[in-house]
């Protein structure tokens, strides 16, 4: 667990030292749960979203997209269900005046207990080597059935009540001895529920503004727009609309660093279908949406399906992608089938029809939807942590490199005169000029060029271009690749074509 800790420090440290993100307003100490993307990170987090849209939109001719705008009509939010129930069960500490989600005091103390039986299953894999049979000794040693069932159990007192009655929430936590996490404290107040959006006003004076949220999610915006896309599009059922933009939640315990903001950003895509063929649909994203993660190669045992058993009100089938962090799996992406709930809310608030007029049924319905929505934040978290590596090296020295996919590095190659003389440096920014057209390039020319690679491999620019006495007279370059360290010369006319052999999106999509 310490491993996992300093990791993740590691990960925090690294991402502000090298310009990719910072504290939101950190010269007045910072805003609790918010953060700035850096000159790199803002690279990177456009990459990723750049990624998702190409495989998405560009190479699906039945899906297209869509921005809608952050402030909508407040009756979008009563429909959806959001003002009456999206809230938090929160709890306060007497003692500590600390406040906490109820249900993340009893999910972690779960997670003690599935952290107690992962070290007897390592303990008997180190014990038995090849001959260790897991699944059986999940099944039968008497300590692993412990935790887990009990486990089981308090996972399933907490999801009862969380719906029936949150006083028995309460109840449990006092039950299991949960105390405050910071001081020890077992003095709890009642649990109460407490609404995550945010509020603001729309108008010039204060006694005739209308209230309004802030988008507690993006698909709503999708949902209003449905039958305008379908009709300007002539779209035909199946058929999808994506969006990413900006979400908002008042989120009471957000931590880990941008795993959960306030101000966060989403990508998702609604795609409508006919009523009962949803399931369909459902199986074919839940497939389609892994192999995308799967082509960036951040390692396919880092990643799981974890299908909902409590399904959400509006949905019949229910899926998480989750991903390894170094905090161990989370959820990435969530797969839904939403059925026809947000349509049919908003025709009926609105008192407008939102059908579909199906040629080749002949008739009008109200479409099912199968919704994919991936946090670009968690994606970016999930690239940055896995790529962010330590390598002792051959000398006994050690490297720290980002072994980002290169088709998302936010600098693609840096350019490096040896010397900054004997025209060096100009023949280095000619190399620059042609090649920034087509990919995000760097110059740089301090320190030794050892030095310059070190930076580099921690920026995680996938080649590092060096010019040299040599390239005066042949005009050829020493290319180096980040992830072996193997330096090539070849001619400065080869340097595009190499680049982006590894750096286009549709090699990389390709492995889809």
């Amino acid at each position: 667990m310490a491993k996992q800790e300093d990791i993740f420090k590691n990960v925090v440290s690294h991402a502000k030292e090298y310009g990719f993100i910072f504290p939101s307003s950190e010269v007045y100490d910072g805003l609790s749960a918010v953060y700035d993307y850096a000159q790199n990170g803002v690279e990177l987090k456009k990459n990723i979203r750049e990624y998702w849209w190409k495989s998405m939109v560009q190479m699906n001719e039945n899906i297209v997209g869509l921005d809608a705008a952050i402030l909508m009509h407040p009756t979008t939010w009563k429909a959806s269900g959001h003002v009456d129930a999206f809230n938090d069960p929160l709890i306060d500490n007497k003692d500590s005046k600390k406040r906490y989600r109820a249900d993340t005091l009893v999910e972690d103390y779960c997670k003690k207990l599935e952290d107690k039986a992962k070290k007897e299953i390592d303990k008997a894999k180190a014990r038995f080597g090849d001959a260790f049979n897991e699944e059986e000794f999940v099944t039968t040693n008497a300590r692993v059935v412990e935790y887990l069932g009990k486990k089981k159990e308090i996972l399933s007192r907490l999801a009862k009540g969380m719906t029936d009655d949150l006083q028995d929430v309460k109840a449990l936590i006092e039950e299991l001895g949960i105390a405050d996490p910071e001081t020890g404290s077992k003095n709890w107040t009642d649990v109460k529920q407490f609404n995550l959006m945010f509020g603001t006003k729309l108008g010039a004076s204060a006694e005739s503004a209308m209230d309004l949220y802030l988008r507690p999610e993006t698909a709503q915006g999708i949902f209003v727009n449905f039958l305008n896309v379908q009709k300007s599009g002539r779209m035909k059922v199946p058929f999808g609309i994506a969006q990413t933009g900006k979400a908002f939640r008042n989120e009471i315990v957000a931590r880990q660093f941008i795993f959960r903001m306030r101000e966060f950003e989403q990508m998702e895509m609604q795609f409508f279908v006919r009523p009962g063929e949803e399931m369909k649909w459902y199986h074919h994203w839940k497939d389609t949406r892994l192999k995308w993660h799967l082509s960036l190669g951040l390692g396919k045992e880092n990643y799981r399906f974890h299908d909902h058993e409590k399904l959400a009100h509006y949905a019949n089938a229910a899926a998480d992608i989750e991903f390894n962090f170094p905090f161990g799996f989370k959820e990435l992406e969530g797969i839904h089938s939403r059925t026809d709930f947000d349509l049919k809310a908003h025709e009926k608030y609105s008192g407008r029809k939102l059908q579909y007029f199906d040629a080749e049924l002949n008739e009008n319905y109200v479409p099912y939807v199968v919704e994919t929505s991936v946090g670009l934040d968690r994606m970016f978290l999930a690239v940055f942590a896995t790529s962010l590596q330590e390598e002792t090296l051959e000398d006994g020295s050690t490297r720290t490199v980002l072994k980002l996919p290169a088709v998302l590095a936010p600098t693609k190659a840096a350019v490096l005169p040896l010397v900054k003389k004997d025209g060096l440096p100009e023949v280095s920014r000619k190399i620059i000029e042609d090649l920034k057209w087509d990919f995000n390039v760097a110059y740089d020319e301090k320190d030794a060029v050892g030095r310059r690679y070190r930076r580099q491999d921690a920026l995680g620019t996938p080649f590092c271009i060096t010019v040299d006495h040599q390239t005066l007279e042949d005009e050829t370059v020493t290319i180096r690749h980040r992830d072996t360290m193997k330096q090539d010369r070849v001619k400065i006319t080869e340097l595009r074509g190499i680049i982006e052999n590894e750096v286009s999106m549709k090699n990389w999509l390709m492995k889809m």
